[in-house]
């Protein structure tokens, strides 16, 4: 069989415009990409919202500690496998076709985390809301076949960075239902947005009229989607399973094979679901190896910062602990008081005389008068410096708010910069802001406010980097190929965050908190406190972010493409 990627497929179809907006009012212009934007918002606002609301959620599923950060990891994961399969069959049959078929997807799977209480199927749901992620990845095509071609730059940038549902109303409105009623809620109110928002993109948004006829390749979107998941599981789970196990390894070992075997295959494949010469080309996978490295950044400081102020004070930790051990001991200590009471009473009886039962009473005064709370000390061993017990609203008004506001604004100038100078310089300077807020995470104090400092100068870089990963791949790639190329970016990005929270959980697994309980006259007991890690797990967590991040930021600095303005595709 051939392995020429010139004969890998039919050849390419006149690109066909009479969909594009040129000459529409700006009403209508506008009107669109509102539409096709806040469609797209449906992704991040669960992620901000469920990542941010963690410490809620996880009391419902107690068994599961540290792994309740699968919640979005799993997220990240079937976006990563179906993203490349979304947008290719965007190319094939319709961008706005799969946009709704996301959009339903994500109805079926945000009613069930609402309803259940089995964690199998709450992640099953997060599956099936994880097909979001790929509306972004369709948007790009759809925004580059229907906006007039100046706006194209400015409208991925806005598509990208949103028009501050996700970002502002997100976490404000996921903080007030948390608060005042459950995280269930939460996935109500998303519901109910996606079910408001799927009638208005019908009546509202044409439909594309590019179309690449072609089968769609099933095996290569197996193993890309396969190969992603199993590495990832192994990133997550290592620490528990041993790192070095043979069974553990498996996992890694069969992942990695399988995303080797993806080009193989897909280079001897008669109509591959991407073209691999372009895939391979530097204008495309330098823009991708960017991506994965630095979307882990964007993994790690979306659930880090809001887990730990959210966690309660260690004070308070100590507190319990102490309460709770001197509640055991007086237990102990009137249980053990009435046994001996009954065994005294019982020996002063005749024998065959059986005293009925409470007869027996024990003055629970005098026993607790040789009791006092000073009994028991406690002490976290390793303690912690971040807990500040904010409830999910407060985080969002504190801490969030700021963020969200600069990623906003940035998100529309990082379009408009990209549109006059490209997107080499826009991303070296997100990048340098990720590695600068990175170490500042690592370094600095882990109070609110510096939380809230550094989440603000993140906003920036955020924006940046998110206006201009897809106006890189819109100007390197053919509009006949920008669903699946899309498709790539966005399993890049959502494996990157992935791994990022993987690697994270693997190293809050490493570093737990444990409260060290002593009482007068018994042997010292140490019991691991559930869901709250040493301030060494976040920092090493974060360090680990910076490093993937500088390798990016080099990257970056290097690369050839990007380095004048952007056109809106024109190029291809």
């Amino acid at each position: 069989m051939s392995t020429s990627v010139d004969n890998a497929g039919p050849p390419s179809p006149a690109l066909d415009d009479s969909a594009r907006l040129d000459g529409a009012s700006k009403l209508r212009i506008y009107s669109v990409l509102a539409v096709i934007v806040l469609f797209t918002e449906i992704s991040p606002m669960q992620y901000v919202m469920v990542a941010a609301a963690l410490r809620q959620i996880a009391p419902s599923f107690p068994s599961e500690g540290a792994n309740i950060n699968w919640a979005i990891i799993v997220f990240g994961v079937i976006g990563a496998a179906v993203s490349p399969l979304i947008g290719k069959l965007s190319d094939i049959y319709g961008k706005k076709k799969l946009f709704l078929i996301c959009g339903v997807l994500f109805l079926i799977g945000t009613a069930l985390c609402a309803v259940t209480s089995n964690w199998g199927l709450f992640l099953l749901g997060r599956g099936l809301e994880a097909t979001a992620i790929a509306t972004t990845v369709v948007s790009y095509g759809l925004i580059r076949d229907l906006m007039p071609r100046k706006l194209v730059p400015v409208g991925l940038g806005i598509a990208s960075t949103g028009l501050g549902i996700s970002a502002l109303i997100g976490p404000l409105v996921g903080g007030y239902i948390t608060d005042h009623t459950s995280w269930r809620g939460m996935f109500w109110f998303l519901f109910v947005f996606t079910l408001v928002m799927i009638p208005l993109l019908v009546l509202v948004v044409p439909e594309s009229k590019l179309r690449t006829p072609q089968r769609l390749d099933v095996l290569g979107v197996l193993l890309l989607g396969a190969g992603a998941t199993l590495t990832l599981i192994y990133l997550d789970k290592g620490q528990d399973w041993g790192w070095l196990r043979p069974s553990t390894l498996a996992w890694l070992i069969g992942g990695l094979v399988l995303l080797v075997l993806f080009p193989v295959v897909e280079m001897r494949a008669r109509q591959p679901i991407m073209d691999m010469k372009l895939l391979f080309t530097p204008r495309v996978s330098v823009v991708l190896f960017i991506a994965l490295l630095g979307s882990l950044m964007i993994g790690v400081q979306s659930y880090g910062p809001s887990y730990m102020i959210q966690s309660p004070p260690s004070s308070e930790v100590v507190a319990q602990a102490r309460a709770a051990t001197y509640e055991q001991v007086k237990t102990q200590a009137l249980a053990q008081a009435q046994k001996q009471a009954e065994s005294q009473a019982q020996a002063s009886l005749p024998p065959g005389v059986t005293l009925p039962p409470g007869a027996v009473k024990v003055p629970e005064a005098e026993v607790l008068s040789r009791l006092s709370p000073e009994m028991v000390q406690a002490r976290l061993d390793p303690g912690y410096s971040y807990g500040e017990g904010f409830s999910l609203m407060k985080f969002a008004t504190h801490v969030t708010l700021p963020q969200s506001l600069i990623s906003m604004l940035f998100g529309f100038l990082g379009g408009l910069w990209v549109r006059r100078v490209g997107g080499r310089r826009p991303l070296v300077v997100a990048l340098a802001v990720f590695v600068v807020t990175g170490l500042g995470y690592a370094m600095l104090g882990h109070g609110w406010v510096t939380m809230a400092v550094l989440g603000a100068i993140m906003g920036t870089g955020f924006a940046m980097y998110y206006a201009t990963m897809p106006n890189l791949i819109v100007e390197a790639v053919p509009a006949q190929q920008q669903g699946i190329s899309a498709g790539m970016l966005g399993v890049m990005q959502a494996m990157g965050a992935g791994i990022g929270i993987s690697v994270a959980t693997a190293f809050l697994n490493a570093n737990p908190v444990e409260a060290v309980v002593s009482v007068t006259g018994a042997p010292t007991v140490t019991q691991q406190v559930p869901l709250l890690f040493s301030d060494r797990g976040y920092e090493l967590s974060f360090y680990f972010v910076v490093a993937t991040s500088a390798i990016a930021l080099l990257g970056a600095v290097i690369m050839k493409s990007g380095r004048t303005p952007a056109t809106g595709g024109t190029a291809f």
